[in-house]
């Protein structure tokens, strides 16, 4: 059965229905315009048509605390440039607390090795306070820049939380991350602070990155102070004279924990997202656009509640961390996972889920497609009995791993499928708690999100693929890429096809009922599991081998097809690209890189394809690695090599078999 077929899968009865917060709001603010909304659909055009009036709704139904006006709502209307709130000041870490439970806990805390810890929302509330105390020591202020490369534990959140109340900025790194690839980061934008461990666990072994964090922290300038906390390694962390604070130190003065209300668009954190060339994009987000958009996500697209507990599967350089962290907003319960999920074996977070009472489970798609060709049956080891929704995201999720979900793990739960991405820290098509669940679909388009498909020449499509486009501002789009004082590598990197409005480089069909399909990304940006990573990061390690004097990376996803990664590498003078220089270029990409990123394929190739003007030609070769002719994807008069095609067409003509 294909997409078209519309296969059901599961619909929320009345009672889930009734319990949403999504009816609430939506019951409420019939009342308060006096005008009925009698679908989702209807709700998300007006949603749309009126912005203004839908982040105030927003704003009042969830009680966000601030000073100052409210109005204008947005001030300045173009893309890039939107102004919300101009005259509004409020603070996210306020907000994390807002809805503190006497009774649940804030955090709950499990690895591969030891047993699972709680923290209360006091303590959660006391170590942040303490900790933005030695912040505040050490000249940390509104505007300064914290990064961490800590896995994901308590520590970290207690982290963010201490450098959000301050107006600080945050920026966080996973640490198994490369040397070279957490400097082009954390190199960019100058942290007075860093965090960081001496080693973690992972797969049942520890990796002691105590030499690496030391080289990290003598390479950032205006460095101030390194604050670590201990892992299973218990090492030390020689960063010469830069001082370096123990995590029981840095935490044991008693502090309030204050709260600093900043500008609506005042820089909350700084993540990550790589185009084709050059260093990483920067992207700053807002304390507003972040707290009304989170409340809104969370609370009315995913249904998460006081008493409810969050697990989403995944690093704290993806953005779904700060996305985990945006259930404190509205009184979850994070359960915290840091570790490989299927460690000691692939039951072990399904067994998690169960034990842990987890209501709504997050995880990349992968792990789902994982799950399912393992042939694994989690209801059969495991009750769920408080599992309510999963959510997947980081890649689109075939219709065979629906079913897989609806059969081995739960027959009464809430799957959703979910696209947004680093860029607005949210989703662009979602999912809503009212609507059924159809194989292979995102169910809808979220409030507030004025998406479509354009075609190739810039018209709206209904029941075609197209370009995944946004046509209004919404508050977590970016305030800037940091370095970019004229705006310029913004603009280029999401308004060049469509001038004023967001292209994000996803290929998308809607259907007339306002559900989607994602088939993956429209340009040459590797999206591997959820974690982007600009082509320019990989050549520049596998290009420093010496074996090696050219190579190219080719992302295979797209129209349901599954992540194949293919790279194609030039072997230098006198070189062979034999098994042994296969395995050396995977395991630089994986130390010195991500280990996401390392590639299914390897090839060797003569030429690597470019431009007149010396540019690789990703884009074009993966075009014709699609099936597409050599006619259709390149003006060969516009190629300096244009013979270097042919083995890519004979790559095509074996992936299409």
């Amino acid at each position: 059965m294909t997409v078209e077929d519309a296969e059901v899968l599961w619909a929320p009865d009345e009672a889930r229905i009734q319990r949403a917060w999504l009816t609430a709001f939506t019951e409420w603010l019939s009342k308060r315009h006096a005008r009925p909304f009698d679908s989702y659909e209807a709700l998300w055009q007006w949603s749309v048509d009126q912005p203004d009036l839908l982040w105030n709704a927003v704003w009042d139904f969830f009680e966000v605390r601030s000073e100052g006006s409210r109005a204008p709502v947005l001030a300045d209307r173009k893309m890039p440039g939107a102004q919300w709130y101009p005259n509004t000041r409020l603070n996210y870490a306020e907000h994390a607390f807002a809805r503190a439970s006497s009774t649940e806990p804030a955090l709950v805390v499990c690895n591969e090795v030891d047993g699972a810890t709680e923290v209360s929302w006091q303590d959660l509330r006391r170590q942040a306070g303490a900790l933005a105390h030695t912040l505040r020591a050490l000249g940390v202020g509104p505007g300064d820049r914290v990064v961490s490369c800590m896995p994901n534990r308590a520590e970290t959140v207690v982290a963010f939380l201490a450098c959000a109340s301050l107006g600080a900025i945050w920026s966080s790194c996973s640490p198994d991350m490369g040397t070279g690839v957490v400097l082009a980061r954390f190199g960019q934008i100058e942290p007075k602070v860093l965090f960081t461990v001496d080693s973690y666990s992972y797969n049942g072994r520890v990796h002691d990155r105590s030499a690496v964090m030391a080289e990290i922290a003598r390479s950032l300038l205006g460095l101030r102070a390194v604050i670590c906390v201990g892992g299973p390694a218990a090492g030390t962390i020689d960063c010469g004279t830069l001082d370096v604070l123990a995590w029981d130190d840095a935490t044991a003065h008693e502090a309030e924990l204050v709260f600093e209300r900043v500008p609506f668009s005042h820089p909350l954190w700084i993540v990550y997202s790589s185009g084709t060339t050059g260093l990483p994009k920067a992207i700053v987000h807002s304390h507003g656009g972040i707290v009304l958009t989170h409340l809104k996500t969370l609370g009315l697209q995913h249904d998460l509640q006081p008493q409810d507990r969050l697990l989403f599967l995944g690093g704290t350089g993806w953005i779904v961390w700060n996305l985990q962290v945006g259930g404190l907003l509205v009184g979850a319960t994070l359960v915290l996972y840091d570790g490989n999920p299927a460690w000691p074996d692939a039951t072990s977070v399904w067994r998690l889920v169960d034990t842990h009472r987890v209501t709504l489970f997050g995880c990349g798609a992968a792990y789902l497609v994982q799950c399912m060709k393992a042939r694994l049956r989690p209801r059969e080891f495991a009750a769920l009995q408080s599992l309510r929704a999963i959510n997947s995201t980081g890649s689109p999720l075939p219709p065979d791993a629906y079913r897989w979900v609806y059969d081995a793990v739960k027959s009464d739960v809430w799957l959703a499928s979910i696209s947004g991405g680093t860029d607005i820290a949210s989703g662009f098509v979602a999912c809503a708690p009212t609507l059924p669940v159809v194989a292979g679909e995102l169910q809808c388009r979220e409030l507030g999100v004025a998406a479509y498909a354009f075609d190739d020449n810039g018209q709206r499509v209904i029941g075609e693929t197209g370009e995944l486009v946004v046509t209004h501002p919404i508050p977590s789009m970016p305030t800037q890429f940091w370095n970019d004082a004229d705006g310029t590598r913004y603009r280029e990197s999401y308004f060049a096809m469509y001038p004023g409005i967001w292209r994000h480089g996803d290929w998308v069909r809607f259907t007339p009922g306002g559900s989607a399909v994602i088939y993956g990304r429209s340009d040459a940006t590797i999206n591997r599991h959820g974690i982007r990573m600009g082509t320019a990061e990989i050549y520049s390690v596998v290009e420093s081998l010496p074996e090696v004097a050219d190579s190219l990376l080719v992302d295979m996803e797209y129209l349901g097809r599954p992540s194949l990664l293919l790279l194609f590498v030039v072997p230098a003078p006198g070189r062979s690209l034999d098994e042994a220089l296969v395995q050396r270029v995977r395991q630089a990409i994986r130390e010195q890189a991500s280990a996401r990123h390392v590639p299914d394929e390897v090839h060797a190739i003569e030429e690597v394809p470019r431009t007149l003007t010396g540019k690789k030609m990703e884009v074009p070769v993966r075009k014709l690695l699609l099936g597409l002719t050599a006619v259709d994807v390149v003006d060969r008069d516009t190629m300096a090599n244009p013979h270097s095609l042919e083995p890519f067409m004979a790559h095509a003509a074996r992936l299409s078999r």
